[in-house]
């Protein structure tokens, strides 16, 4: 079954949640009006990234059922939804956490494992697995930015049978590779996860610049055998990017006549902390 992914690339900003939610239902709505079925956004897409401190993150933080995920979940309708945001937990605590919705409401949620930086100073690190849920279209596992960084956590979602993996990102903008055409790592990040684990991944990255730190705008699109499908946007302007993909490739694992990316594993022989079967 073919369906369409939408990654909407934009710029939210701390201390304007009204503003930013509106950006983010009126992203939603256009992709789900130009015929999505997945949606991607960006990482913090209600509240912004570059917070000053703890206070500022917690006043910008919502709970899961609160009014802002019931929001995207009426904007999303038929279509799945995943998105970064602010989390305030029921004890209060604040977590990066990540949200799969649809229109009837909330289906999974993710907090961020990996936390980058600042991200210590504002957020919990979270205590569940990254989930891979079953959805309508496909198997979706759930990750956020820097999780990328860490291919136990990738290939793990994969073993667990993702088809795709959606990572909502607050990327920090490169210096330009030395090596001509090369790209940004994080972008061959992306491609290298796809590739290896033979999995769609789809990184919604944001734009823009927030109190002195300018962001890549690299959201990318990415097919099972590594090959970019959308993205990134040119100059990391606002935009959707699109694809149009089937998510039941991913389980063909084959990686040449006679491999397979994941059989072909002997995790006896590796370190034992990574001998998952």
């Amino acid at each position: 079954m073919e369906i369409q992914i939408a990654c909407c690339q934009f710029a939210p900003e701390v201390g304007q949640s009204a503003g930013n939610e509106t950006l983010v239902r009126s992203a939603i709505a256009t992709a789900v009006a130009g015929g999505a079925q997945i949606v991607v956004l960006p990482e913090l897409a209600n509240s912004g990234y570059r917070f000053d401190s703890a206070g500022e993150a917690r006043a910008a933080a919502t709970p899961v059922d609160g009014a802002l995920l019931a929001g995207w979940a009426h904007e999303a309708g038929d279509a799945l939804v995943i998105g970064g945001f602010c989390e305030l937990a029921d004890d209060g605590t604040v977590y990066n956490s990540s949200a799969l919705v649809h229109g009837g409401g909330v289906m999974a949620l993710y907090r961020k494992l990996h936390l980058w930086h600042d991200e210590p100073r504002w957020f919990a690190p979270g205590q569940q697995p990254a989930p891979v849920v079953q959805t309508r279209y496909g198997a979706i596992g759930l990750a956020l930015c820097y999780d990328l960084e860490f291919p136990e956590l990738t290939r793990g979602l994969a073993l667990d049978g993702a088809e795709l993996i959606a990572l909502p990102t607050n990327w920090p903008r490169e210096e330009d590779s030395a090596a001509p055409g090369s790209g940004p790592i994080l972008s061959l990040l992306a491609r290298a996860t796809a590739y290896l684990s033979k999995v769609f991944v789809a990184v919604c990255d944001r734009n823009g610049s927030e109190r002195g730190l300018e962001f890549q705008g690299g959201s990318v699109i990415v097919g099972r055998d590594g090959e970019i499908l959308a993205g990134p946007p040119p100059q990391g302007e606002t935009a959707t990017i699109w694809a149009t993909v089937d998510l039941a490739q991913a389980a063909d694992k084959r990686s040449g006549e006679r491999n397979d990316a994941l059989a072909d594993r002997r995790p006896a022989y590796y370190a034992p902390s990574l001998q998952r079967p």
